[in-house]
């Protein structure tokens, strides 16, 4: 192949400097100046002049927005600083009280100024960015929030959100005043348009619509598919600025500006205000805004601006003492209870739901809402036809709140009485003694079966794509019917499954356990309505590559209650096969870093049980992965806490956590009077300066290699 000219790649960056020109006009500041066949146009002859110049595409070129899917799904990724959640304020005693607790943080005669913005409803998102060619960043990582700490890489993803600068040009961090390496933190967003889009054609496709646009934002940052995320038009709003884990600009209102400048969507909907008057003043606008805005917000963020009174203020255990989210009351309406259905989840808990008239909260209509158990209902005191307060908990999950009793809303006359038996396989329920839930034991129950199934597939667990819950459905012998909605959103946890349309077989099953997956044929799956060849093979190459899914993933799977993702992982590390799992005493469990006694009896309960070994043992003989890597953990750092900042010489931060973790030592994010070494590299921040005040003794590379081979 020719090797390209210089007046190709200078036609190449031009086309490319437009391009990012025009989604910079038309995705953040909504004011387009070409005509969608002009955009295509360019678009068009960009990518012909990179198919012929391979070696000139590069990761930020507007032609690499939408790539392939991940392979392997999701990589987890440690945040550079933790996602912490925002403390809450419902009304505005609480708000005061937050106020006073700041003023009292501070030093006397210093007063606070804060940053109102809005609180959109959406899921949080971490971009990293890097040094490019000609002085520009690049985008190079983005992460979700995940659990705070630990997050997943949907960079492929992220690259097809428009509103996302692939690259910050040279000039554009001049103006912002920023470096080529930083991080940005913001909301991505699912605006109302799309989101109606979505739920028009998912109903087309005979599928259910949607509940809500944050859940289906959330769904669909996740997908493996890119070009599905492409479609729907997500939004990214960015609100934070770091670097080397720190905030760097004076002030959040100058951090809002200069994320302006450097090309990113911020929302417009902000104010700088010196008093917890002024606000109330902006909350009340902001909730009077609400219904016309082009996206869902549930609230207000308020910030105190000053970075250096921020990091005075510091954290609590999980949230910023210098910030705090003002929610919005929760959406609600009044409606009659009809009828109150009993769902079965993957453990069994039985679960009573109301079905309700129809009534339309905050943009949905609301059928069904959950009544959690047999003491929420004594509790309320309800019963079937009394007149009740629903709300949208948080805007999303449907609640009963209270039952209404003026004069207008008679009283309903019938008692909510729970069932005694499994209302799918005829089971006696037990109450186990210290809990409120009733659950059905029968491991063999079809409603267990069909939850266990859809866990085990999941994304998050064994991974076998293309085994939702219709194709469950039907290896189950069920009728296509009760079509639920899939790979969108977030669902309530697997505990509180609501399926008002689990439905007896209509045919013989082809799976009656997990371990059937694994001895399904094509010819069984082509008997299935709509299955054809492309289907069935599709279908048995990820059920294949399954098997290779590790340890923690499996235990993952067995559904053993109280395993969650951390305890399933910490587990296999722990133990290195199942074999030594299943031997392990309560004694050896509770051993466990973050294992009580609740959840090593369950674990120890579940494997010692026959149906469940001999689960296991088809399981084994499948093929699946029953062995890991055992994690041997050192002491020579046991019971030392340390934080690390700036760049260490040959050491990157990951991999010096990881060196520390593994000799037994603990890795902060902020440094305090339990610190026991801060580890400072070249361009330390903050940290360094709080260690030197608070006397916490300094080591650089050197000493920090020294100590982990001395202790």
């Amino acid at each position: 192949m020719a090797k390209a000219t210089k007046s190709d790649e200078q036609k190449i960056e031009a086309l490319r400097e437009e391009l990012r020109r025009h989604e910079h006009l038309y995705y953040v500041l909504d004011a387009p100046e070409w005509t969608d066949a002009q955009y295509d146009a360019w678009m068009n002859e960009l990518k012909a002049l990179e198919a012929a110049n391979p070696e000139l595409i590069t990761p930020d070129s507007p032609t690499q927005r939408v790539g392939g899917k991940p392979k392997e799904g999701f990589v987890k990724v440690a945040h550079s600083r933790p996602m912490l959640s925002l403390d809450n304020a419902y009304n505005e005693a609480e708000l005061r009280a937050w106020a006073e607790r700041v003023q009292g943080g501070l030093a006397v005669g210093e007063s606070p100024i804060y940053v109102c913005e809005l609180k959109l409803d959406g899921l949080s998102l971490a971009l990293q960015y890097e040094p490019g060619g000609n002085g520009a960043a690049v985008l190079k990582t983005g992460v979700t929030r995940g659990d705070g700490s630990i997050g997943e890489d949907v960079t492929t993803n992220v690259r097809t959100i428009r509103s996302i600068p692939l690259q910050v040009s040279a000039a554009r961090l001049k103006a912002a005043k920023l470096p080529q390496q930083f991080e940005v933190r913001g909301e991505v967003v699912l605006p109302q348009k799309a989101f109606e889009k979505m739920n028009e054609e998912r109903v087309a496709a005979g599928m259910a619509p949607a509940a809500n646009p944050r859940n289906a934002a959330a769904g669909t940052i996740r997908t493996l598919e890119p070009n599905i995320v492409a479609q729907r038009r997500l939004e990214y709003f960015a609100y934070f600025l770091l670097r080397e884990d720190e905030s760097f600009i004076a002030e959040q209102s100058a951090a809002l500006q200069s994320l302006r400048e450097a090309g990113f969507l911020v929302n417009p909907h902000a104010r700088t205000v010196k008093t917890i008057d002024a606000v109330l003043e902006f909350i009340a606008e902001a909730d009077t805004l609400r219904d016309g805005l082009p996206y869902e917000i549930d609230g207000v963020v308020i910030k105190v601006d000053a970075v250096a009174q921020q990091r005075r203020l510091g954290f609590t255990g999980k949230a910023p003492r210098w910030a705090i989210a003002y929610k919005f009351p929760a959406r609600a309406a009044v409606t009659q209870l009809e009828d109150v259905i009993f769902g079965v989840g993957r453990t069994g808990k039985i679960t009573p739901v109301a079905v309700l008239v129809p009534v339309f909260i905050g943009g949905t209509t609301v059928v069904h809402a959950t009544l959690h158990n047999a003491d929420e209902i004594a509790r309320l005191g309800v019963r079937i036809g009394d007149y009740v307060s629903v709300e949208r908990g948080g805007d999303v999950i449907p609640k009963i709140t209270e039952v209404v009793t003026d004069k207008k809303h008679p009283r309903g006359k019938k008692e909510i009485v729970f069932p005694t038996h499994c209302p799918r396989c005829a089971s006696e329920l037990v109450r186990e003694p210290g809990e409120v839930d009733l659950r059905c034991v029968n491991a063999s129950c079809p409603a267990r079966l069909e939850e266990e199934l859809r866990h085990f597939a999941s994304r998050g667990v064994m991974n076998i794509e293309g085994m939702g819950a219709v194709m469950v459905a039907q290896l189950l012998g069920h009728d296509e019917t009760g079509n639920r909605e899939q790979g969108i959103g977030n669902r309530e946890s697997e505990e509180d499954v609501v399926d008002e349309q689990q439905v007896e077989p209509t045919r013989d099953a082809l799976v009656h356990s997990i371990a059937d997956v694994y001895q399904l044929t094509k010819e069984q799956l082509l008997t299935l309505e709509r299955v054809g060849e492309k289907t069935a093979d599709a279908l048995l190459t990820e059920i294949e590559a399954s098997k290779k899914q590790p340890l923690n993933r499996v235990l993952l799977g067995l559904g053993i209650r109280h395993v969650g993702e951390r305890t399933a992982q910490a587990l296999a590390e722990e133990f290195g096969s199942i074999d030594a799992l299943i031997a392990a005493t309560e004694e050896e469990l509770t051993a466990v870093n973050d294992i009580g006694p609740k959840v090593a009896a369950t674990v120890r309960e579940f494997f010692s049980n026959q149906r469940n070994l001999a689960l296991i043992e088809r399981l084994r003989k499948a093929g699946l992965t029953f062995t890991a890597e055992k994690k041997v953990r050192g002491t020579a750092l046991a019971g030392l806490t340390f934080v690390l900042t700036g760049t260490l010489p040959t050491l990157t931060r990951e991999a010096a956590k990881e060196r520390i973790e593994a000799a037994g030592g603990k890795v902060s994010g902020s440094v305090s009077k339990k610190t026991s070494y801060v580890v400072a590299g070249e361009e330390a921040g903050s940290k360094l300066a709080n260690a030197e005040k608070l006397g916490v003794p300094v080591l650089n590379e050197a000493g920090l290699l020294e100590l982990l081979a001395n202790g």
